[in-house]
């Protein structure tokens, strides 16, 4: 599973960008006509515009921009979404962001649910976070973002649907990043000559990292790091498991998760230069089987777009994650060919696991046709990258890793305390794993950060990929917001004026990345054995910058902020949690349930504590009175948490209904 930023079930876009996760659930209604009429655009290419009290910022392709007085409001080709800017003069945040609402939508009442700080960033002197209250069955992501330069105040509020933000992430992301008041100029390391990251560096990386991981709860770290071609650190921090004295080194082995579609994307690179591949051609010619639910794209698919996150598929995760028992790569492939896209070919960031997963075992098919296609994708990944790779602890073979030297994956319980958290869920990639099943080590995983910033040169001289088709992979597919593209199972980012490439892995108990700096021979990984380290891999590769380009210290005062705010969450949802269940909604529930999706849920009680059952995996659920008079339960045993199930009646029968950004399951009672 992964991407970047992954938070269970509730979508999270402004934390993958600069500022935190937005609560989700009320789909939104028009702004209220101004009294004079306004001017309303749409815009054919991304374009920059300036507001009334002259801050900047970017108007994504194909959106429109309606503009009054000292507000603009900006909406995605789906009329359910807003985007407003509005320029306030007010005492404090509260009272910008109160003058803005009643700009914008005045009718609105929803309640604020938190109010979290963020450091001053990007010409901003202040920077709030407002979080609404919403209820699930509204399906509505509802922020506010206050901005301080000077005593003007610039407001900037996301209102819309579920399924509407998750699909257009990228393009709105565009608007928030390049939000930046009058006059700011952007700090850039562009013709910057970069440091080596000799002793004293390293020592400020090392420091960095362990004092992270105490304020955000991290147990377990590991990080090695790349420069001229060597490899100039490799080592551990923390503990492998809460509660036992055994140490991370460079040689414990994590779940990378996502960071394995780079190795994999290197796979179809060597297949293109054997000639075994065209990046151009069409999958259906190289794989006749290939099937989306959606024929026309189905054929424009080519090779280069199965881990391009460009054809419009959208996630579509749990139906994975919870039906994966007696799932293979065969049936995998099958459940594609249901999947529907939602948005046109090439026009926004969708980010597909089972299309990923389908690159790895086309193109392991080509190596090795006449296996099954799981045991193709391992061979030919350990035979034509892991073993020329010198990457010898790497494997998809759980029962190997966890039989050595590894790391327990963790979180914080319901209370905010780290936990050692269950491995059931982590089963799923199984069958979908060249989208992110892989056991490595830092040890490891820089030897291919070397071979990539070498062009595929190996230590002994020898080439293992051409340069041309490795870098094909970096080339942007499409657009990830202002600075960044996405390509083959790699992100390029151009955020400070020097490309910067990485990638993120996320599975339950363990986030991860991956940064290099193409022109500086420069290379960094870092493994954590917990959630809370997907907190730790943004400001990191801000902290390598700071220290290779003596840039503008910022990455520490990032993670004491992220690890303020996730706290302050937390406690907030906490509030509104009744643990055990409250035993009246319990009583109201049926015993069995069922999904055509996602298969059989099972629900008992004992000694007062509910769990839910799903035969993969498990957890107890606590319970949760929405705003709109229905009510939640929600799992929350560490490795199984966050999923939401609201309960319902559909047809005269009790139903649970559980969502993702764009699609809702309905589990039915079961006689």
């Amino acid at each position: 599973m992964s991407v970047h930023c992954t938070a269970p079930y509730r979508i999270a876009l402004i934390a993958c960008l600069t500022f935190t996760i937005f609560s989700v659930s009320a789909v939104a209604a028009s702004p209220q006509a101004a009294d004079t009429k306004p001017t309303v655009e749409r815009v054919a290419a991304d374009t920059r515009r300036v507001t009334a009290a002259g801050a900047t910022f970017t108007v994504p392709s194909g959106w429109s921009i309606e503009t009054r007085k000292d507000l603009v409001i900006l909406t995605p080709p789906e009329p359910d979404t807003h985007v407003a800017i509005f320029d306030a003069q007010a005492a404090d945040a509260k009272a910008a962001v109160t003058a803005a609402w009643a700009a914008f939508k005045p009718e609105s009442k929803r309640p604020i649910k938190l109010v979290t700080p963020r450091p001053a960033r990007e010409g901003w002197d202040e920077r709030q976070i407002f979080d609404y209250e919403t209820s699930p069955n509204e399906r509505a992501a509802v922020q506010a973002l206050a901005l301080r330069a000077g005593t003007a105040w610039t407001v900037i509020i996301l209102d819309g649907t579920d399924p509407t933000v998750e699909k257009r992430s990228a393009p709105i992301g565009l608007v928030f990043e390049s939000l930046r008041p009058k006059g700011y100029h952007r700090e850039t390391f562009a013709g910057r000559k970069p440091n080596p990251l000799d002793a004293a560096r390293i020592a400020e990386l090392k420091s960095f990292v362990e004092t992270s991981m105490k304020e955000l709860g991290i147990p377990g770290v590991s990080m090695a790091l790349v420069d001229g071609g060597k490899v100039v650190y490799q080592g551990g921090f923390g503990v492998r498991e809460l509660g036992k004295p055994e140490r991370v080194d460079e040689n414990t082995l994590f779940m990378a998760a996502s960071n394995t579609k780079g190795m994999t994307t290197l796979l179809l690179s060597e297949l293109v230069d054997e000639k075994k591949l065209k990046w151009d051609e069409p999958v259906i010619d190289v794989y006749p089987a290939f099937k989306l639910g959606d024929a026309e794209t189905t054929k424009k698919v080519l090779v280069k777009n199965l881990i391009c996150a460009c054809t419009g598929l959208p996630r579509q995760d749990m139906e994975w994650l919870f039906e994966f028992k007696n799932a293979t790569p065969e049936s995998e492939l099958a459940l594609l060919g249901t999947m529907q896209p939602t948005s046109k070919f090439g026009e926004v960031f969708q980010y597909s696991n089972l299309m990923a997963a389908a690159a790895g075992y086309i193109g392991a098919h080509l190596v090795y046709p006449n296996l099954e296609l799981g045991a193709a994708y391992d061979k030919a990944m350990q035979e034509q990258i892991f073993d020329p790779l010198g990457m010898k602890s790497t494997t998809f073979d759980y029962a190997r890793a966890l039989a050595g030297n590894h790391a327990t994956p963790h979180t914080d319980d319901v209370d905010g305390k780290p936990s050692v958290a269950s491995m059931a869920i982590n089963y799923s990639i199984v069958p979908a794993r060249p989208a992110g099943a892989v056991w490595t080590s830092s040890a490891d995983l820089i030897r291919y950060v070397q071979d990539e910033l070498s062009l595929g040169k190996l230590p002994n001289g020898q080439q293992l990929v051409s340069a041309e088709n490795l870098l094909m992979r970096r080339q942007p597919q499409v657009s990830l917001g202002e600075d960044a593209s996405y390509g083959m199972g790699l992100i390029v980012d151009h955020t400070y004026g020097v490309p910067v490439v990485s990638h993120g892995g996320s599975m339950s108990g363990f986030k991860s990345n991956l940064y290099f700096l193409p022109d500086s021979g420069i290379g960094a990984v870092l493994l954590t054995n917990s959630d809370n380290g997907g907190m730790l891999l943004g400001p990191f590769s801000r902290r390598l910058l700071e220290v290779v380009f003596d840039g503008k210290l910022e990455a520490a005062a990032d993670v004491a902020s992220r690890a303020a705010s996730h706290k302050a969450a937390l406690a907030k949802d906490r509030e509104r949690l009744v643990i055990p269940a409250d035993s009246a909604a319990v009583s109201g529930l049926a015993k069995h349930y069922s999904s055509k999706e996602l298969g059989d849920l099972a629900v008992s009680s004992e000694n007062g504590t509910t769990t839910f059952d799903l035969g993969e995996w498990k957890s107890k659920v606590a319970s949760r009175k929405n705003d709109d008079g229905t009510t939640s339960f929600i799992t929350i045993d560490p490795g199984t948490d966050g999923f939401e199930f609201v309960v319902g009646e559909r047809a005269g029968k009790r139903v649970l209904i559980i969502r993702d950004g764009q699609h809702e399951y309905v589990f039915n009672e079961v006689a």
